[in-house]
């Protein structure tokens, strides 16, 4: 007899964001409200309006967290990368607080969406809006599988910045 999977919900219960800043683009991911299963949204384009688009999407979601992919190199140190994505968080934070906003490593979820786009047949030109979303996706699945794993929230929680 084969074992069954189980499939349990994460311990909070509520739709989460997964943000993926990008220079030119911000993947965006919601989960559904069990945290169950991950799932693209929209692909904003950076810049001086992406911080209200993406606000707007919380609040349509009605989400109870969002999760910023931070970008770390392999062996786990932050650059220069990392400074502007806390940077963005932070001033993010402030933007949707009281809705907490967290920052979880992203280490190759790039990699891991491009390569899954690529076996399912996209070319990368015109994949990378959906590269972007399929990013935010691997971020926002693998802070669910931490939660579901550990019983805590993922990742580091992001002080409001003005």
């Amino acid at each position: 007899m084969e074992p069954q999977l189980e499939f349990r919900p994460a311990w909070r219960r509520g739709r989460r964001i997964a943000v993926d800043v990008g220079d030119a683009r911000i993947g965006v991911a919601s989960c559904d409200p069990d945290g169950l299963i991950a799932t693209p949204v929209e692909t904003v384009p950076a810049g001086g309006k992406a911080p209200a688009r993406i606000r707007q999407i919380v609040e349509e979601y009605d989400a109870i967290e969002v999760v910023v992919g931070l970008p770390r190199s392999l062996s786990g140190k932050e650059g220069p990368a990392a400074a502007k994505v806390r940077a963005w968080a932070g001033r993010f934070a402030a933007l949707v607080a009281p809705v907490p906003v967290r920052l979880v490593d992203e280490r190759m979820t790039t990699v891991t969406a491009a390569a899954g786009m690529r076996a399912s047949g996209v070319k990368a030109k015109k994949g990378r809006s959906a590269i972007d979303q399929a990013a935010a996706v691997v971020i926002l699945q693998a802070a669910l599988e931490t939660e579901r794993v550990s019983g805590r929230a993922p990742g580091e929680s992001v002080e409001p910045v003005s």
